[in-house]
């Protein structure tokens, strides 16, 4: 299996924006999300493979108490599968509820490729290859979760996902202004963030 199946980025402009911005998008914005889509998933397929928890981020670790010293604890692990290396990475550094300063944030990547190096994990050997994984990666999960907190507010009923609908439409746009491919993404973020201010930005 696959963390980065076109099946879950299909909430993007289903829910997000077809259901939670009303906006409708014309076959120009379609074809190019399909082609944004393609190029997000090979760019995943291309990455080397290790098991990812697929939801490893701060909410779920924890310390516990084991023989008098505390030792690290993970939970909801029971969506893992074999998948790309970055997945984890990006998803504990670019969390769903936290955000920190990009300076913080490259320096903890640096660091965990440094030490995934040295155990011999199969990272690629130049950082910055590693870091263009790192954001394409986490783009797609970003444009994924944003369909998938909407769909938890419309359909489950689970209005608070919405209140971080904004990080993520920051995290995408950060990416998005960063690569040449993605600069017909990031116009249409443009076009939805003004689409936004209309109505509100219904959370």
């Amino acid at each position: 299996m696959q963390p980065c199946c076109a099946a879950s980025l299909i909430c993007f402009p289903e829910w997000f924006i077809g259901r939670h911005l009303g906006y409708q998008l014309n076959d120009t914005e379609k074809s190019m999300l399909d082609r944004t889509f393609k190029y997000l998933i090979n760019s995943a397929l291309a990455q080397p493979k290790v098991f990812t928890h697929r939801d490893f981020m701060p909410r779920n670790l924890m310390l516990v108490e084991s023989e008098a010293r505390l030792t690290p604890g993970i939970i909801d692990f029971q969506d893992a599968v074999y998948g790309p290396i970055t997945y984890d990475v990006v998803s504990l550094f670019r969390d769903a509820f936290i955000s920190w300063e990009e300076e913080q944030e490259i320096d903890w990547v640096v660091r965990y490729w440094e030490k995934a190096r040295a155990a011999g994990l199969p990272v690629r050997a130049d950082f910055g290859d590693f870091w263009r994984d790192y954001e394409l990666m986490g783009l797609q999960r970003h444009l994924k979760v944003l369909g998938i907190f909407c769909r938890l507010k419309y359909r489950d009923g689970k209005e608070k996902y919405s209140e971080d609908l904004p990080r993520f439409m920051n995290y995408a746009r950060k990416t998005a202004h960063r690569y040449v491919q993605l600069k017909p993404l990031l116009n249409l973020l443009d076009t939805l963030e003004g689409n936004t201010e209309q109505i509100g930005y219904r959370r």
